[in-house]
C-alpha cells in the first residue's frame, strides 16, 4: 500500500468519531452483515461516517492490508479497528458497543 492510500484511509477513519468501511451506503446497505452493522448503530442512536468499499477496489484491498482484517464491514471509533460484525452485534449485547461509540 502506498503512502498516498494509507493516508486517505486514515483521513477517512478520523473523519468521525465512528467510521464504517461497509458494502454499499447506511441508506441501501449491500450485504446482510453490512445491513445489520448499520441498524446496530442506528438502534444506539450512534452518528456516523462511512464508505461504499464497493466504489473503490483498490480502497476495498488496501484498507483489508492497513487493517489485517480480511472482511467487511469493519467499525473504527476514535480511530481504532474495532473489528466486524460479529464482533459489533457481541458487543452491542453485552453493552461495551455503545460505551465505545457514545
Amino acid at each position: 500500500m502506498n503512502d498516498q492510500l494509507k493516508k486517505k484511509i486514515e483521513q477517512l477513519i478520523n473523519s468521525n468519531k465512528v467510521f464504517l468501511f461497509m458494502k454499499g451506503t447506511p441508506e441501501e446497505p449491500q450485504c446482510g452483515f453490512s445491513w445489520k452493522v448499520v441498524e446496530t448503530l442506528k438502534n444506539l442512536g450512534v452518528k456516523f461516517s462511512s464508505f461504499d468499499i464497493l466504489s473503490d477496489e483498490e480502497m476495498r484491498q488496501a484498507v483489508k492490508e492497513y487493517s489485517n482484517w480480511p472482511t467487511y464491514p469493519q467499525l473504527y471509533a476514535n480511530g481504532k479497528l474495532i473489528g466486524g460484525c460479529d464482533l459489533v452485534l457481541e458487543m452491542a449485547e453485552n453493552g461495551e458497543l455503545k460505551t465505545l461509540v457514545t
